[in-house]
């Protein structure tokens, strides 16, 4: 429980990840993620998304030592991008599949979910979240996707959660 006189934080302001190269990274992710450079500082690359009010969401610092991650040991497991609509997600599942980077999808009830490798192998999610007022009792979670359906459901266009 939450001490009362405490500020909570308002979210996450951006991330930082170590990559082998951070100009590959930065090319991957301005075609995955239609993220653009802000800053380039050779070693240190800042993107950040045309839609964002942030200075920048995605920092990408060049690594001293290759490591490659190993699966569910302690460290940065994913960093999840929300877009605005089904469309949004149903587009990204192309563009990423078409790029070799899709590795899994999930139906998680309250939210649609791809999920990808970047360059270095750092998974990342790619997410539309269901509207609050859309969500019903008993929604089913981890079962793939049915983006039929989904649209049939909500609407290719209706904004997700996080894009209201």
């Amino acid at each position: 429980m939450t001490d009362p006189s405490f500020t909570p934080t308002v979210g996450l302001r951006h991330a930082v990840l170590w990559v082998s190269d951070p100009q590959a990274s930065a090319r991957f992710y301005g075609q995955a993620l239609g993220l653009v450079i802000k800053n380039d500082l050779g070693d240190a690359i800042f993107l950040t998304s045309p839609a964002s009010s942030t200075d920048h969401d995605l920092g990408l610092f060049r690594a001293t030592a290759p490591q490659a991650p190993a699966p569910r040991q302690i460290g940065l497991y994913h960093l999840a991008w929300e877009v605005p609509t089904l469309a949004d997600l149903e587009a990204a599942k192309e563009r990423l599949s078409a790029m070799g980077a899709l590795i899994g999808e999930n139906n998680h009830g309250v939210s649609r979910s791809l999920y990808c490798h970047d360059p270095d192998g750092i998974e990342f999610e790619v997410m539309w979240e269901v509207p609050v007022e859309l969500l019903e009792d008993h929604e089913p979670e981890n079962v793939p996707l049915d983006f039929e359906a989904d649209r049939a459901r909500f609407g290719a266009d209706t904004p997700g959660n996080g894009a209201r």
